[in-house]
């Protein structure tokens, strides 16, 4: 799969919504925005002056430049004489300048004959993130223009994530760095890769290699929902893959040139059938045969926590944080079912020498134990909110994903706090509407909107509490997403909403900005580069039923350059159909009703379902 630029090269006109918006349709919302007069032109006669020439930010902003056909290199200023310094049609990325600035913030100033950009690190990458989505290019190859405005932003959260589960679906390298690069052209900066579960064994580990020998394939894979008649269908087909020891450090650098840490996820002690099957010994009774998950769902066999069992973690996890130069490691630690610990002759033992409460005080007493090992090698763990039954390890950051509940819980404990409830429109394998045009998902519904308004704080929490709120994150799980294509369909719009979520203000959202005014662009853009995404019902539509003899329909496309088709005859609408351009009202005779039915249809062919409106007298 061809890289896409992080940057999403822009070959579109400038849209006439920015000249209007406050934010000049950049997303995520910044943190101040004063528009000013006039446009910067960007020609092949700009200079990029730079004074940290070796900078990750920069080196990404001379790339980006010159492959999207402007100019190409950057001058280091300090070894240009002063007389030679002119602003005039010059780019100015500056990390050395005097003063401070909040952590990652950066400002933006764009003049007729110049730009400045202020930000140090991570802060100038941003900066520069924002100056690429500010790009249009003009009909001539090489020139651009760009919107004069003064812009001064920095992150509300500190972490801001992105989730992906390979596990249940593998994808490759090309997909991982793409779905990277979309995540740091909206500013987030932490990358959950959940590499171990049930149904697989996604990461190369050198001291065990029955890991991808054995738990990297799994026989077959179910079919359909996991409950009803039609249950016990399976493809037949083998599905596996796992990543190379190299193919990590790969990924791993490709993030870090982006700005964006990775959280590598290996699942404990549940969650570990493809341990299980390649190791059966660490299983509580190794006489049993094991196979790799087949299905959905949690597996009752897990790790039997042995000293066999923690050596072996143990070695996995410190050739993992070799791997990986975070801080984080995540450990799982959900859905641990307690059936085979209960049967187990030794557990019980372990529980009463423990002086344990319980299995709950088993599972957190293995938890204790692998993070005691995590933090000798001076890195943290995460865990699910799970690992808060039967006590929380002494340093462990929760991630709440059943709600808030674990989240508040943990925060008043004076644990850090990751927010990532499904019940808060961050599980992205939820459907994005009720209507059954959606593709077959894990159930839930996470519409946009939903995930515009979440809001990470509980108000629940104290201001010495609520520092301990990290950040949020949205979840990919893909039991029921098997291709790329449905991965992106699923992931946007929403990542956009989440990427404001994570960044902007409270005070600075607002859903109509930023779905009906900046979101048309962005999504036009994403389609000239490529990426598949679920196009939004256009603005005005809506499935209803009305009563009356007068009705007005007034709709507006959700994606720049789409167009509304519409029947009223009861018949599915396509582009063979009347073409709305207008607003149309309808006279209702009585007794009679009209069945209006209208869909959207991007410049590249992507449709968004269909909406009916009933008008009835």
């Amino acid at each position: 799969m061809k890289n896409i630029l992080l940057a999403l090269l822009i070959a579109l006109p400038a849209p006439l919504f920015a000249q209007n918006d406050a934010n000049m349709g950049i997303i995520p919302a910044p943190v101040s925005v004063k528009k000013e007069k006039g446009e910067f032109k960007l020609t092949p006669e700009t200079i990029i002056f730079v004074d940290s020439p070796d900078s990750k930010a920069v080196r990404f902003f001379a790339d980006y430049m010159k492959k999207a056909g402007f100019v190409g290199g950057v001058t280091d200023i300090n070894q240009v004489d002063k007389k030679q310094r002119s602003l005039k049609n010059s780019i100015m990325l500056s990390q050395n300048f005097k003063g401070d600035m909040p952590a990652e913030g950066y400002d933006l100033q764009i003049m007729p004959d110049h730009i400045t950009i202020n930000g140090r690190y991570s802060g100038m990458f941003y900066g520069i993130q924002t100056l690429i989505q500010l790009i249009h290019k003009t009909g001539s190859s090489g020139y651009a223009t760009i919107p004069c405005g003064v812009i001064k932003d920095h992150p509300r959260f500190g972490y801001r994530g992105m989730h992906l589960d390979v596990v249940r679906h593998f994808f490759d390298v090309d997909f991982v760095k793409r779905y990277i690069d979309l995540m740091a052209a909206y500013k987030l900066n932490t990358f959950h890769w959940h590499l171990t579960d049930d149904q697989g064994w996604r990461i190369e580990i050198k001291k065990y290699p029955k890991l991808t020998e054995i738990g990297s394939m799994r026989a077959q894979t179910k079919i359909g929902k996991v409950h009803g008649v039609d249950s016990d269908l399976f493809d037949n087909t083998a599905h596996g893959g796992y990543y190379t020891q190299a193919q990590i450090a790969e990924v791993v650098a490709y993030a870090s040139d982006r700005f964006i840490t990775i959280v590598p996820e290996i699942e404990m002690p549940g969650h570990s059938m493809a341990l299980v099957a390649s190791y059966p010994e660490l299983s509580c009774d190794p006489t049993k045969p094991y196979k790799v998950f087949e299905n959905w769902g949690v597996s009752k066999d897990v790790l039997c926590p042995t000293d066999a069992t923690f050596k072996m973690l143990n070695d996995i996890l410190f050739e993992v944080m070799e791997l990986f130069p975070g801080k984080y490691i995540h450990i799982g630690g959900d859905e641990c079912p307690k059936d085979a610990w209960k049967k187990s002759d030794y557990c019980r033992q372990l529980i009463a020498d423990q002086g344990l409460r319980d299995e709950n005080g088993l599972q957190s007493y293995f938890i204790g134990r692998i993070e005691k090992f995590i933090n000798s090698q001076g890195r943290s763990m995460i865990g699910w909110d799970e690992i808060l039954e039967g006590g929380l390890a002494p340093n462990a950051t929760v991630m709440s994903w059943r709600g808030e509940t674990g989240g508040i819980a943990a925060a008043q404990l004076n644990h850090d706090v990751i927010m990532t409830p499904g019940s808060g429109g961050l599980y992205f394998d939820h459907t994005q509407s009720k209507s059954t045009q959606e593709p077959l998902t894990i159930g839930g519904n996470a519409p946009l909107w939903k995930t515009y308004n979440y809001d990470p704080v509980p108000a629940t929490l104290t201001k010495e509490q609520q520092v301990h709120i990290l950040g949020v994150q949205a979840n990919m799980w893909t039991e029921y997403i098997a291709t790329p294509a449905k991965v992106e369909y699923m992931l946007l719009p929403r990542m956009l909403a989440l990427s404001e979520v994570a960044w902007t203000p409270k005070v600075n959202k607002s859903f109509t900005n930023f779905s009906e005014g900046r979101l048309p662009h962005h999504l036009a853009m994403l389609e000239t580069q490529g990426y598949n995404y679920r196009v939004p019902t256009p603005i005005g539509a809506k499935d209803t039923t009305v009563t009356g003899d007068k009705f007005s329909v007034d709709l507006t496309p959700t994606v720049e350059g789409a167009k509304i088709y519409y029947t009223i005859d009861g018949y599915t609408p396509r582009e063979t159909d009347l073409q709305y351009t207008t607003p149309i009202k309808f006279t209702i005779p009585a007794g009679k009703h009209i069945d209006f039915q209208a869909i959207e249809i991007t410049p590249a062919g992507k449709r968004s379902i269909v909406t009916a409106i009933k008008m009835q007298n």
